[in-house]
């Protein structure tokens, strides 16, 4: 048994790894549901190539979903404004909507479309093999050291918009850059777990973490602690009781939230006094980033 679970888990820790770091910039962006934007549109890419008689394990399907993601990255990069009345937010769950449809529409005139529909939202992921585990292991080590590398300008663009529109810095360049990087590593999530599964990776690890500490690196421990136990729990479950892994995995990641959720809520009833919520602040300083990210 441990053996059959030993690569699926290893898949997820993986997803954790990326998705925890990316998730803490999608939040304090306040674009919490780009992530579905374009993971819809990466399967709106990948059902577009089963038209043409392509499997969506096939490399052609493969890119297929990458060129619409990078489509969909430089839309977002595009839409990013500072008028109030448009908020980004909509324009995602626009694109989310629309690439959802057309792939219903799609996947209507494909054989086995129920079969595929199903296959992209939840995933597979107990089926991954040592191979995909090896390629999608390399290109998300790429994705970290490039942010890595700029993660002075991401960090303060997320963090601290305000103060890297006084320094001059290119919003929609910069921001074309984020998503393009972000699309590669949803492309590849989504062939390997699925829809729900990733935005689960994505957004639930990096609430929990900004719900108990302060800090990018407290914040990514937690955050990777926190995604690795509900994908044990999750896997475990999946196993058990015979449930789809994915959506599995996908409870135990809401069923693990409410723990920080509760214990945050009693937290302030008992201390009544201490404020909810704190300031911000300057994320290269009112935020203690840690120095290794400075």
């Amino acid at each position: 048994m441990l053996s059959f679970l030993f690569w699926p888990f290893i898949a997820c820790l993986i997803l954790t790894g990326i998705h925890t770091y990316l998730g803490l910039h999608v939040i304090r962006r306040g674009v919490i549901f780009v992530d579905l934007a374009l993971a819809q549109m990466a399967a709106l890419g990948a059902t577009a190539a089963l038209l043409f008689g392509r499997d969506l394990h096939d490399p052609a399907a493969y890119w297929a979903s990458l060129g619409m993601t990078l489509i969909g990255a430089a839309f977002f990069s595009l839409s990013r404004s500072r008028d109030e009345k448009i908020p980004q937010e909509a324009i995602i769950g626009i694109v989310y909507v629309v690439s959802a449809a057309a792939a219903v529409i799609v996947l209507d005139r494909a054989p086995g479309g129920a079969e595929h529909i199903r296959g992209l939202l939840v995933g597979n992921i107990l089926t991954v093999t040592p191979a995909q585990i090896t390629k999608t292991a390399i290109l998300y080590t790429a994705v970290g050291l490039f942010h890595w590398f700029f993660r002075k300008v991401f960090l303060l663009i997320s963090f601290n918009p305000e103060e890297a529109l006084r320094r001059g810095y290119r919003f929609r360049a910069w921001d074309f850059l984020f998503y393009a990087a972000f699309g590669v590593v949803v492309t590849s999530s989504v062939s390997l777990a699925g829809v729900l599964l990733v935005f689960a990776f994505l957004i639930v690890p990096a609430l929990a973490s900004l719900l108990l500490t302060d800090g990018i690196v407290p914040r990514l421990w937690i955050g990777w602690g926190f995604g690795t136990a509900a994908s044990l729990l999750g896997l475990a479950a999946s196993v058990t009781f015979d449930l789809p892994t994915g959506a599995s995995i996908v409870c135990a990641f809401g069923l693990l939230l409410l723990l920080p959720i509760l214990g945050r809520s009693l937290f302030r009833m008992i201390r009544p006094g201490i404020r909810a919520t704190r300031p911000r602040g300057n994320p290269l300083k009112g935020e203690k980033l840690d120095n290794k990210f400075e």
